[in-house]
């Protein structure tokens, strides 16, 4: 049996989480190069497996057992087709939603003004 390609395997989590070797080099203390080389490899050290695992957000295992398939199955199993699943309808009209806050703002407003007015006649009254 062919050895499990550790370095492949991290590199394509790595893109599938959305990770550049940039960054991924720069939360290892290490060069880009660095990285590239280390997803050439078919091995990778314990302790830098470990590493990188937790900065990809997987356990070690999860690298070690990664499979192209096993990604394929999931998507496979989990998408439904856009046409009955991904219609988005919204719940109430935006428009009136803002007309609410403006109408909240006036009244919020108009309270303040007449707080402000209240204040004017008191001290008016006290000279």
């Amino acid at each position: 049996m062919k050895p499990a390609h550790i370095g492949r395997k991290i590199s394509r989590i790595r893109e599938l989480r959305g990770i550049k070797q940039e960054v991924l080099a720069q939360e290892l203390g290490v060069s880009q190069q660095t990285v590239s080389r280390m997803e050439a490899s078919e091995t990778v050290e314990e302790d830098i497996l470990a590493k990188v695992a937790k900065i990809l957000g997987v356990q070690p295992e999860a690298i070690k057992n990664f499979s192209e398939e096993a990604v394929f199955n999931i998507i496979g199993n989990t998408y439904h087709d856009s046409s009955t699943s991904l219609h988005y309808q919204c719940t109430f009209n935006p428009i009136d939603k803002i007309v609410a806050l403006y109408d909240e703002k006036i009244a919020l407003l108009e309270r303040l003004l007449e707080s402000e007015r209240e204040k004017t006649e008191f001290l008016k009254g006290r000279n």
